[in-house]
């Protein structure tokens, strides 16, 4: 079978992104490379997602062979154009004076993971609807369904939420008609590519088509919690600042400490915030900020590395943090982005 290397290149790039590099099971190390009618496609999977990548190319092929290690060969190698030929338990790897044979594995051991029937389809950027939310995404295997996005729709609205119980995101997309909720897992949403793309789903699979690539993932099994119920709606105290300038004043104070869950500590006043972080084994750093707030005063801790991330999400401008005491969820929202939110749970400082 001969392709040109970009190709080749193309449809390994987007399937090995799904092989891990440790595996029990040594055929899932393996890709799967079929060509046939003018086509070759690329499929590989970790029994739980799948991803396959198609190109055109000459000739017939149907082989197993390490992902990996044929992915760096097709980076290396120095021709433009390559043959791949299966000589018995070999794969021939040829592109201008190199020659390559490698290790394969038989196609029918490769697992089946064949989409079941997926009712409900829209086309949309779910990269970009996700993006700001898959920070929140819980890595706690004991909350099993917080290990991914809950995908539904609000308001005859596609929206997006995640939470890890210490902080929750919400964001909102484009219309769309309603279908049961969906968890999509948080190693799926690190794969879907940039722009518009149709998917395609049920209670238990979800499938993404962006050109040449398509992308089949289980979803997590659970389910995810009442989230409206942690969206503060209540909180009347409203301080807005200059998003950046907060970020950057976090940032500077939180330098006094090394620990991954140091509380910064905000003292907000009127018109001021007091931004404080104490380590008792180096010494401590404040500084103050201009602030838009005529409220009673208020003094609340929040973890450094959450606060940085929540702001980061925020485009310039000014955010309005609403507050309604220290021990209450904080929301986070901004006038330039009306479809987006986040809650912080506050610390005890």
């Amino acid at each position: 079978m001969l392709i040109e290397k970009q190709a080749l290149l193309r449809v390994l790039t987007a399937a090995q992104k799904v092989v891990e590099r440790r595996n029990t099971i040594p055929i899932l190390s393996n890709v799967r490379l079929v060509a046939k009618d003018g086509k070759l496609t690329a499929t590989a999977t970790d029994l739980d997602l799948q991803i396959q990548a198609s190109t055109p190319a000459d000739g017939d092929l149907s082989v197993c062979v390490a992902a990996h290690l044929l992915f760096d060969i097709a980076r290396k190698i120095g021709g433009t154009e390559v043959t791949l030929r299966v000589e018995g338990n070999e794969l021939l790897v040829v592109s201008g004076r190199s020659r390559f044979k490698l290790q394969t594995l038989p196609v029918s051991d490769f697992p089946d993971f064949t989409a079941k029937e997926l009712p409900t389809a829209f086309t949309t950027d779910l990269a970009a609807l996700f993006c700001h939310v898959r920070f929140a995404i819980s890595t706690e295997e004991t909350r099993y369904y917080l290990n991914g996005i809950f995908l539904h729709v609000r308001d005859d609205r596609l929206a997006a939420v995640a939470t890890d119980g210490h902080r929750l995101a919400l964001n909102l997309g484009g219309p769309a008609d309603d279908f049961k909720g969906v968890i999509v897992p948080a190693k799926t949403v690190g794969l879907l590519p940039d722009g518009e793309l149709s998917a395609r789903l049920s209670e238990t699979q979800i499938q993404f088509e962006a050109g040449d690539v398509v992308i089949t993932s289980k979803l997590i099994d659970g389910t995810f919690p009442d989230y409206q119920r942690v969206i503060p709606t209540g909180n009347d105290k409203k301080l807005v600042l200059d998003r950046q300038t907060f970020a950057q004043a976090v940032d500077r104070v939180s330098t006094i400490s090394t620990e991954r869950g140091r509380a910064v500590k905000l003292n907000i006043d009127a018109d001021t915030v007091r931004l404080a972080v104490n380590n008792p084994d180096a010494g401590q750093a404040d500084e103050e900020l201009p602030a838009e707030y005529s409220a009673d005063p208020v003094e609340i801790g929040f973890n450094a590395k959450y606060l940085s991330e929540v702001l980061s999400k925020f485009p310039a401008g000014d955010i309005t943090v609403s507050l309604n005491d220290g021990g209450s969820p904080t929301l986070f929202s901004s006038h330039e982005t009306p479809d987006y939110l986040a809650v912080l749970m506050p610390m005890r400082v």
